[in-house]
């Protein structure tokens, strides 16, 4: 007999799942029980689907390392039950949710698709409805039986990214993301042509799931006119074990004594500093320029073409494996989840 594709759809909060109440015309959470009254198109599927609801749900600004684990363990709990998963999640914070989940499970094979949208569910000119539909075809895409795309990513506006390569870039526009340093998995038209020599190959292996992450970790944004006393301050934050350096351009930052000096004493402090650029597209190369020549000397490591939503939650999931500060350095240097272009 031929069994159903099933998806499960995991709710936890966000634009996509907001209608207008018919008294107030406040937006409230709809119940998902009652999808199909919303988006009638997903009766043609002919899938089998199911819901998790986040109780109560949040607004993606909330977000925190012990809500990915949650995410982590209902995907654990129902891997073996289901097809693929869509995650619905609010647009800020979900190029880092997506990212963090991406190390957490470690020989995922089959798809973890997010999405959601600028507009709500219950609006007219709604974003939400084909972003939906399209995660929710792209999570039950195979191929030989075999998944098409077996990895955690994010559906917005016509485009599929690997979720560790991802920002978001504009509040305003249906398209609000953008993958600077990868193509794109896949570009939604008419059909749905799938990049195949990018998009991760599976391995069958058994899946693992990393829930400890280490939230010690801080974002140093460079800019003209930082001070040494802001510096040094941040930099003697109790408990800091690792700085993501946002940096100009390929790497640069201040070459001035007193800014080396500083990061050298956090260096020797054991505090790991990884260099990533401000900029979406380009990647980190110390001694491009002479101004990140000194960075490279003291022990700053080269972030290369990693976004720092990636940077951030790499460097809380190896912290949580409580490796030493070699091992971490090696690793940050390698991609584990295809989050950075190995030359």
């Amino acid at each position: 007999m031929f069994e159903k594709t099933s998806i499960l759809i995991i709710y936890t909060g966000g634009t996509i799942g907001m209608i207008a109440d018919e008294n107030t015309g406040a937006l409230v959470p709809f119940n998902f029980e009652n999808i199909n009254n919303q988006v009638p198109e997903l009766s043609r599927f002919n899938y089998k689907f199911d819901f998790h609801c986040f109780e109560p749900i949040l607004d993606s600004s909330n977000m925190n390392p012990d809500i990915w684990a949650d995410m982590a363990q209902i995907i654990k709990d129902n891997y073996e039950e289901y097809d693929g998963f869509v995650v619905l999640h609010g647009s800020d914070t979900m190029a880092y949710t997506a990212s963090a989940l991406s190390f957490m499970l470690e020989n995922l094979n089959k798809p973890v698709v997010f999405t959601g949208s600028q507009l709500p569910l219950g609006f007219l000119r709604t974003d939400g409805r084909e972003n939906l539909i399209t995660a929710i075809e792209i999570a039950a895409a195979k191929e030989d039986e075999t998944p098409i795309v077996p990895e955690v990513c994010i559906y917005f506006e016509n485009h599929l990214m690997r979720a560790n390569r991802t920002t978001k870039y504009n509040a305003e526009n249906f398209n609000a993301f953008v993958s600077g340093n990868l193509p794109l998995l896949a570009d939604v038209g008419i059909t749905i042509k799938y990049n195949r020599n990018i998009i991760l190959k599976p391995n069958f292996k058994k899946l693992k799931v990393h829930t400890s992450f280490d939230d010690n970790v801080a974002v140093l944004k460079i800019f003209p006119g930082i001070n040494s006393r802001f510096v040094e301050s941040f930099l003697k934050t109790p408990g800091l074990k690792a700085v993501i350096l946002e940096s100009f351009g390929s790497g640069n930052a201040p070459s001035e004594p007193w800014f080396i000096n500083i990061l050298k004493q956090a260096c020797s402090n054991n505090i790991i500093i990884l260099n990533v650029s401000q900029c979406i597209a380009g990647s980190v190369e110390h001694g491009k320029y002479e101004t990140s020549i000194k960075l490279e000397e003291i022990g700053v490591i080269e972030g290369r073409d990693m976004t720092s939503e990636a940077a951030i939650t790499k460097l809380m999931y190896l912290l949580g494996k409580d490796y030493d500060n070699t091992t971490i350095k090696k690793m940050l240097g390698q991609s584990i989840r295809g989050e950075v272009t190995i030359n």
